[in-house]
């Protein structure tokens, strides 16, 4: 458990890190409503029928409706009181930019006009048979990591549970016209923002994604991935079924303090003891993500390191050569170097994947999500976030 001090440091990085919430007092839409909450809701009205939930969520997630009229053996007077406490609104699609490679990228806009992406990736046409989508936890980051566009944009609002689900229901209904060969098959928390700092609305969101009556992926297609919030990483594993991914990016506290800022709070070696202790389940690895920077952290010694650092813990390693952009300090590494690192964690033992950039003609690349939303004010980070980023 986290002590009183790493508690309180986390609640001021986490309210730092979305400075603006939904709008108060809307309406919430049914998409990201736990069934507790509206079993609670059937009781008030006097409709305790074991079978209603279970019809009610069938439209919601297996027709995909997106009107309570579309609801045609819910009586009426039902869906009128369902209409007055929920919506069924997701976020709306203003834009589809199309890849040569065959990656997808949204925009979506909300009601309160916050902005936020996210990436179809199809892989059926390479002969995997997975198409998997890259969604956001938040419209902006504020983990502030070097190398990547998100976290230079400083608009940092955390998404409902009912618009991070949104996202793949709207995403879905897009490619339905192109048969179910294109149809979902994984999901990465791997877009916008910090998961973990938006602790709640993630969860919620898990837990309606891989629910066998909900969105019904499974645990092992769905990936939350992270920067690291060691709190949160020790209730994690307890509370959902999907896989985890890390993003270590260094093997030296120095070189990953000045890359990823929130290395400061949560250290290597603290980051790595809460990797040992996630509670995996059986036959399954945690995933570690590592972009690699030109002459920073793509050297054979740092190779070397890292089998070091990760002996002993189920891993697999996704090598990433940093996407390009132009607020980034940082050059992609050369090809060489790439091969190199790969051979020698091979050699280690470790299973090891070069991972080829997707969408990069549409900035839909790993780290280069929000080049394309509407300018917004920019937001400085303010003395507190940098405090507790340093404690």
């Amino acid at each position: 458990m986290a002590n009183d001090a790493t508690s309180a440091d986390l609640k001021a990085l986490e309210q730092e890190s979305s400075k603006r919430e939904a709008p108060l007092g809307a309406r919430l839409s049914l998409i990201g409503v736990p069934k507790e909450a509206l079993a609670d809701f059937l009781a008030e009205v006097q409709d305790r029928r074991p079978f209603r939930i279970k019809q009610i969520w069938h439209w919601l997630f297996a027709k995909r409706v997106h009107s309570f009229d579309a609801m045609t053996n819910v009586a009426q007077n039902l869906r009128q009181k369902l209409a007055e406490r929920f919506t069924l609104d997701r976020p709306r699609i203003d834009t589809v930019q199309a890849s040569e490679d065959g990656t997808r990228k949204y925009r979506f806009v909300t009601e309160d006009n916050a902005a936020f992406e996210a990436v179809y990736i199809p892989e059926v046409a390479r002969g995997r048979g997975t198409n998997t989508l890259c969604i956001s936890s938040q419209t902006g980051c504020a983990v502030g990591c070097k190398f990547c566009f998100t976290a230079s944009l400083r608009r940092n609002r955390n998404l409902t549970a009912a618009e991070i689900v949104g996202q793949v229901l709207a995403v879905q209904d897009d490619l339905m016209p192109l048969g179910e060969q294109a149809q979902v098959t994984n999901i990465v928390f791997m877009g916008m923002g910090e998961p973990l700092l938006n602790y709640d609305n993630v969860i919620l969101a898990g837990k309606l994604l891989t629910q066998e009556d909900a969105c019904n992926f499974s645990g092992r297609r769905v990936t939350i991935s992270t920067s690291g919030i060691v709190p949160r990483l020790l209730t994690l594993g307890h509370e959902l079924p999907t896989q985890l991914a890390i993003s270590l990016n260094a093997t030296t506290d120095a070189i990953r303090t000045r890359i990823m800022p929130i290395n400061k709070k949560w250290p290597l070696e603290t980051l790595l003891a809460a990797m040992r202790d996630y509670p995996l389940l059986p036959r399954r690895k945690i995933t570690v993500e590592y972009v690699l920077l030109g002459g920073i952290n793509d050297s054979l010694d740092d190779a070397r390191r890292l089998t070091r650092l990760l002996e002993g813990i189920p891993v697999k390693i996704n090598l990433l050569p940093l996407n390009a952009h132009e607020r980034t300090e940082f050059t992609p590494p050369s090809k060489q170097a790439v091969m190199a690192f790969q051979k020698l964690l091979l050699h280690a033992g470790y299973n090891v994947f070069v991972r080829t950039p997707r969408g990069q003609d549409i900035s839909a690349a790993c780290g280069q999500l929000g080049e394309t939303l509407p300018p917004q004010q920019p937001k400085r980070l303010s003395q507190a976030h940098l405090d507790a980023l340093a404690v």
